[in-house]
């Protein structure tokens, strides 16, 4: 089960990217991701009623979705959407692979959890294959600031991701049913970034051309009601540490689809920094000498 869960996310997740370009220019971006919560959240709400599965939650437990949905199904997306104006979303993609590494450093701040002593030698892999990965726009003769707004905007998304992978591991250590929580959070998503719309004077006019409505489906149901319930799901049967190491895997996907359809040019300091952060990834989960063979079993579900 494991094995089909961690699958599901790699393949879903890996084409989204490609998904989120499409909605670029088209619909603003708060409106975008409104639109895309709005119909997820009914979505498993509406299936969650039919089959009775839909949990009741204490206020507590309801402001924690608030805070889950503020920040996984709103702002995490939020920045995405708009970085994807300024870097190709493989790059993206790449970038949210460091979502290993907030996991572990967030781990440690809000569960205890003692980091491991890969976590430095990965940490610094991790950058330095960033820095590689746009050494050849940090170095031209006037660095682009779109180039930084895109990175930052990665950065910032990844990390609010990561939060919300910790609120999801409460919920699931509290026993809270998966599904449920992720509904009520993507519902609140929709709700605050239908908020940021409103005070943004934006319109809620929907473009009816086939690619911006395919795109805002496909990313609706597949790459938010599929995909995050598989990952949640992960998160509590593995641990939010090897959960996201599927970030490690899709970013191969978004880049190869990004290429093709995006026209991103692979340099030499590319390769060197795509292999950097794929071996930052990879020491996270490493032993001296081997790989973490029991975490592996355990996402394998052997």
């Amino acid at each position: 089960m494991n094995a089909l869960l961690y699958l599901s996310v790699v393949v879903i997740w890996g084409t989204t990217w490609l998904a989120i370009a499409m909605q670029q220019g088209v619909v603003a971006v708060p409106v975008s991701v409104f639109y895309r919560f709005l119909i997820a959240g009914g979505v498993m709400m509406t299936l969650l009623l039919l089959t009775g599965r839909l949990r009741r939650l204490t206020p507590r437990d309801h402001l924690f979705c608030l805070l889950q949905g503020g920040c996984v199904f709103g702002l995490n997306f939020l920045c995405f959407y708009q970085a994807a104006a300024y870097i190709s979303t493989g790059l993206e993609s790449v970038i949210f692979s460091m979502a290993v590494l907030f996991n572990a450093l967030n781990g440690m701040v809000f569960f205890r959890q003692k980091p491991g002593a890969n976590l430095l030698p990965a940490g610094i892999l991790g950058m330095t294959g960033i820095v590689a990965l746009f050494w050849h726009d940090l170095t031209a003769a006037r660095i682009s600031p779109e180039l930084l707004t895109g990175i930052g905007l990665s950065a910032l998304g990844t990390y609010c991701f990561s939060l919300g992978n910790m609120i999801s591991a409460r919920h699931q250590k509290r026993g809270l049913d998966v599904l449920s929580t992720n509904a009520y959070a993507m519902c609140y998503g929709a709700v605050l970034m239908g908020g940021v719309a409103l005070w943004r004077q934006e319109t809620f006019t929907l473009i009816g051309s086939a690619q911006y409505v395919g795109s805002l489906l496909y990313l609706a149901i597949f790459g938010s009601v599929i995909a995050f319930t598989a990952y949640f799901s992960l998160v509590g049967r593995i641990g939010a540490g090897q959960a996201a190491y599927s970030t490690l895997l899709f970013p191969l996907v978004a880049l190869a689809l990004s290429t093709v359809y995006e026209g991103y040019e692979w340099r030499i300091n590319a390769v060197i920094g795509l292999m950097l952060i794929l071996t930052g990834n990879l020491v996270m989960f490493a032993r001296p000498g081997e790989m973490k063979k029991a975490g592996l079993k355990r996402i394998l579900g052997r």
